[in-house]
């Protein structure tokens, strides 16, 4: 999620989304689209020319009507829009967005607190969205994912819109997404929280090792150097490990080595180091010992707050 203001008035920050943006290598050409990108915002101008400044980078600019995070509250944007009385504002900027840029428009977006969130998607759909996901829970900036995610809301919306919608929640593993398009009738799904922890989750093979994933993860940085900060680069290395490890009597020694970590080869020397001696036979998968016999087996979440900001969608059909 990029900050409209930000990008308008902060050149660093521009550059360094734009940076990211046209990062590809040779032969991820493929794979790297299509991308969209999500602001933030609630003042149709300035969310329009902000997603003027991307637009020409991406394949679709989305509203972000669902962050549950404090910061949100306070300015009055993502979640804290879903209120009836907000309704006309939201669709002014959705419909400004949808007749200003030459990219699709979408939206995100959590049940509504106040009315029927079916109700809601319909508006965003006649003021221009091309396609809406819904995030079945409500928004709480102190328990942001609390209980299960209502799929049969999301049933609700695919029955009343006729542009495709797109099912977040309720996914842990691969097949978790069959079972919720199967479900929902949605027409996609978009895994956030759970990315972070198994990026290879769309794979569809079953969960790897976690240091085996950081250390393809740090080789890609390596390829891609000055498009992810170090911060950002350790914040993604520990989700990948939290993931699996988080109960292991070695995790919280891994945390703080990782955060003195001083570059990326400090990282890697830990993970295939310290780790992976904490880890004893399943540390012996990085050096390819055909006698290790796999995983961990713990898969206790914890995850942090990235997951509202780094959502990926995957379409079914």
């Amino acid at each position: 999620m990029l900050d409209p203001h930000k990008l308008l008035n902060d050149l660093d920050y521009l550059e360094f989304h734009l940076r990211d943006l046209q990062s590809t290598h040779l032969h991820w050409e493929a794979c790297t689209r299509p991308v969209v990108v999500q602001l933030c915002g609630n003042d149709p101008e300035i969310v329009v020319k902000a997603a003027r400044q991307v637009q020409t980078y991406c394949d679709g600019i989305d509203l972000n009507l669902g962050c549950p995070q404090e910061y949100a509250r306070e300015h009055h944007f993502g979640g804290y829009l879903l209120s009836k009385k907000d309704w006309p504002l939201v669709e002014s900027i959705v419909s400004a967005m949808s007749h200003s840029l030459t990219v699709p428009t979408s939206a995100k977006i959590r049940l509504c607190p106040s009315a029927k969130t079916t109700d809601f998607g319909r508006l965003l759909e006649h003021a221009g969205a091309s396609w809406v996901t819904l995030h079945a829970r409500h928004v709480s900036a102190k328990r942001r994912r609390q209980g299960a995610a209502d799929l049969d809301v999301v049933r609700e919306l695919k029955e009343a819109l006729t542009v495709p919608v797109v099912s977040n929640g309720n996914v842990r593993a691969f097949s978790d997404i069959r079972n919720n398009v199967a479900y929902t009738c949605a027409d996609g799904a978009m895994v956030g929280q759970t990315l972070l922890g198994n990026p290879c989750l769309f794979s569809g093979s079953d969960i790897q090792d976690p240091v085996l994933i950081s250390l393809e993860y740090l080789e890609i940085c390596k390829l891609l150097p000055h498009v992810a900060t170090l911060k950002t680069i350790q914040a993604h290395v520990r989700y990948i490990i939290e993931f699996q490890c988080a109960r292991r009597p070695w995790y919280s020694k891994f945390r703080l080595a990782l955060n003195n970590c001083k570059n990326l080869d400090d990282i890697e020397i830990l993970l295939r180091g310290k780790v992976s001696r904490w880890r004893g036979k399943a540390g012996n998968l990085v050096y390819g010992d055909p006698e290790s016999s796999g995983h961990e087996e713990s898969m206790d979440s914890g995850l942090g707050e990235l997951g509202d900001t780094l959502d990926c969608i995957s379409f079914t059909r």
